[in-house]
């Protein structure tokens, strides 16, 4: 088969790797345009093009594929089919109906759940601890198209945005080269998906790393894991944002509701100090914060920011947009 792999970001490359090295001919990358990265604004390769020039492949970098020159450039490759791996463009009508057998996509996720640009955060917010991967074939909806191949992978407690992102980017190019191995024979399973059970999972923004410590000490922690390590959830303290990166729920302590007399306390208040960090008040439960990241300064445990910043039991955590 001749395929056309379209990707840009670190999680495409292992689907990428994982194509040349199972022995399918990839005759070209299309990956999104260079842009200026970092302080310095300094024009940077995408992953995805780095990965096809190490490969000696032809890259194409247009910035839309309904352009005249992308369709083109599409049409000369002939591909028998589009790979595609958050490639950060949708395809359109002319570019999904190109290919003999078809647009095949990559999906963070075990859809229907999660459709969108960030399955992966927002398994992790919603608590879940099993998400995956699924394989399917693209038509113009949004990861709305029939599914191929569904592989599941387990959400550790101690895994976030981060690690999550690595093993399914992992598992995700596995289960592409079994799909393309499917194709090619004409053994490739056609599964519509159930929108009554789809969920939808937007682009993550900076605001909605926001802490509010109105939701309960077991959602926040799913909250930071699922923010991290970018954006980073965040919080404020005497005015200014302050990043929390690592939190335990403490189940043996008193709630809100739940405490009497000088016991009970606000969501956000701070009402202890430990030897591992300092103790705050959600709306359900408390939470142990471990590990922080003031402004300007590199993390530091939660006990350190205690002893440097000034914060004291009884002092409460403010709301991110009253900080800057």
């Amino acid at each position: 088969m001749h395929i056309v792999f379209m990707g840009t970001p670190d999680f495409a490359v292992p689907s990428l790797k994982a194509l040349l090295a199972a022995g399918f001919h990839v005759a070209g990358v299309f990956t999104q345009p260079d842009r200026a990265r970092g302080r310095g604004h300094k024009v940077t390769y995408s992953p995805v093009k780095a990965a096809a020039l190490e490969a000696n492949l032809p890259v194409f970098q247009p910035r839309r594929l309904r352009d005249p020159e992308a369709l083109e450039a599409l049409r000369r490759l002939a591909p028998d089919v589009i790979v595609v791996v958050a490639f950060g463009q949708l395809l359109p009508k002319e570019v999904l109906e190109l290919p003999p057998l078809g647009c095949i996509n990559v999906h963070a996720s075990l859809l229907p759940k999660y459709r969108g640009a960030a399955p992966i955060q927002a398994a992790i917010a919603a608590g879940e601890t099993v998400t995956g991967v699924t394989t399917m074939y693209m038509d113009e909806g949004l990861d709305t198209g029939d599914m191929i191949l569904r592989r599941e992978v387990p959400i550790g407690p101690e895994d976030d945005a981060g690690t999550m992102h690595d093993k399914l980017a992992d598992a995700g190019a596995e289960l592409l080269v079994e799909t393309l191995r499917l194709v090619a024979a004409g053994a490739a399973p056609r599964t519509p998906q159930d929108d009554a059970q789809a969920t939808y999972a937007p682009k993550v923004e900076r605001e909605h790393a926001a802490i509010d410590w109105r939701k309960s000490a077991a959602e926040l922690f799913h909250h930071v894991r699922a923010y991290r390590p970018w954006p980073g959830a965040y919080t404020g303290h005497r005015g200014r944002i302050l990043k929390i990166l690592d939190v335990v729920p403490l189940e043996d302590a008193p709630d809100a509701g739940e405490a009497q007399g000088a016991d009970r306390a606000e969501p956000g208040r701070v009402v202890a100090v430990m030897p591992d960090g300092f103790v705050v008040q959600t709306g359900r439960g408390r939470l142990l914060v471990r590990r922080v990241q003031p402004p300007g300064a590199a993390a530091m445990s939660g006990r350190d920011y205690v002893n440097g910043y000034r914060l004291a039991a009884g002092q409460r955590l403010e709301t991110p947009e009253t900080a800057s």
